[in-house]
């Protein structure tokens, strides 16, 4: 149960399948060399798992903040981030650039080195650690914990950045406002009887369509100054609403000339229509 035990039989993994790979020859037997290329990863997957437990548990309070993650795009927020930084580190250091250009790739590189010489540094301590002591952690371990996790999320900022443009600070903040708007639009739903709370309770799949058409309004109308403000440029809106800036425009000077039962009359038949 102990995690540097743990550790121990996992990282002996990684060594033996890296011994594998490394005696076989790939042109020979291709099939086996892709058998033992994902044994590696799945086998470099576990370690990294039980590293990040062994510094949850080791080094909680000093963690590097990971508060870059809300700039990823939701597609890059997977299980396997780490393995796949991992791997990409690997690569960078024997000079191959598969996702990046060369010239970022160069930049990149003596990150990655960093980061994989930190990796060794603390895989050869833990095992030390592991057969000596396995249920403390010494001053020196830890303090080599920080540095590596330091060295690993730098290198994921670094690196993800490379690839995709990662949000700004000023567009966060533009969708935090959405999730705001939306609240509120439930709120004021709720309110006037256009919802029910039993329907969000039970994930009603109509609200998909309702809350959005309802958020638009509300956002023309109701909360003027919020994200759906068009006193603003389409630049300095969210780009999820961007791309429909004179649309946007159009609907709300429909909505202007509309009375006050008209307008809870179309937003009665926004919550029915599909």
């Amino acid at each position: 149960p102990r995690l540097l035990s743990q550790f121990f039989f996992a990282d002996e993994r990684v060594t033996r399948v890296v011994a594998e790979i490394n005696g076989l020859d790939a042109e020979l037997d291709p099939q086996q060399y892709l058998v033992l290329l994902n044994q590696l990863h799945l086998s470099q997957a576990h370690l990294l798992a039980i590293l990040e437990r062994i510094m949850e548990e080791c080094i909680p309070t000093q963690r590097h903040s990971r508060d870059y993650l809300v700039k990823f795009p939701e597609e890059l927020l997977v299980d396997n981030l780490g393995n796949h930084m991992l791997f990409a580190a690997e690569c960078l250091l024997a000079g191959t650039f598969l996702e990046v250009e060369e010239a970022e790739g160069t930049q990149l590189r003596p990150q990655a080195r960093n980061l994989l010489c930190s990796l060794e540094l603390v895989r050869t301590v833990l095992r030390e650690q592991s057969l000596s002591q396995p249920s403390s952690y010494p001053e020196p371990i830890r303090a080599l914990l920080v540095q590596f996790d330091r060295l690993f999320a730098e290198f994921e900022l670094s690196y993800v950045s490379s690839l995709v443009a990662v949000k700004s600070p000023e567009e966060i903040y533009r969708q935090q406002e959405i999730i705001v708007l939306f609240c509120e639009t439930v709120q004021r739903a709720l309110r006037l009887g256009y919802l029910t709370q039993e329907m969000i309770d039970g994930y009603e799949p109509l609200l998909m369509f309702t809350i959005p058409r309802l958020a638009i309004i509300s956002g023309l109308l109701i909360y003027p100054e919020g994200p759906l403000s068009l006193e603003q440029s389409p630049e300095q809106m969210s780009r999820v609403f961007s791309p429909f800036y004179n649309l946007l425009k159009k609907i709300r000077d429909l909505l202007r000339v509309l009375t006050v039962e008209e307008l809870y009359m179309l937003e009665r038949s926004l919550c029915t229509a599909e």
